[in-house]
């Protein structure tokens, strides 16, 4: 006589194999982010979407997650504005709050100071 499963355990079987991720929409920063959701049954990654934006003194940020059916990893930095999106498939694996790519105020400044440059050429 092999072993007797109960509902408890096969509820405990199924939630040790449903992806839990965290998930937020448009959020302005990772403290808002932070409510796990479980996945869907053909749910296997958790995916969190980044974009920045700096120009000067002023920038924003918006922050999306949740679960997804496929893995979409993809980054562009452009120096003021930045896109990244990153998945991963284990218990919480998206917390953090944007990946790598981030804006650059290095290259902002740089790009900026070209284009003064350029403008004082072009009036001479």
């Amino acid at each position: 006589m092999g072993p007797k499963f109960t509902k408890e355990m096969e509820i405990g079987l199924e939630t040790a194999h449903t992806l839990i991720c965290f998930s937020c929409s448009d959020a302005s920063s990772n403290w808002a982010c932070l409510k796990p959701v479980k996945c869907g049954e053909n749910e296997n990654h958790c995916v969190t979407t980044y974009v920045g934006v700096g120009i000067g003194g002023k920038s924003g940020q918006s922050i999306s997650k949740g679960c997804s059916p496929i893995c979409p990893s993809a980054g562009i930095n452009l120096g003021i504005a930045a896109a990244s999106v990153y998945c991963c498939d284990s218990f919480l694996c998206n917390i953090s709050g944007s990946s790598s790519v981030k804006a650059s105020y290095t290259v902002l400044a740089l790009g900026i100071l070209v284009s003064f440059i350029y403008i004082l050429r072009a009036r001479e």
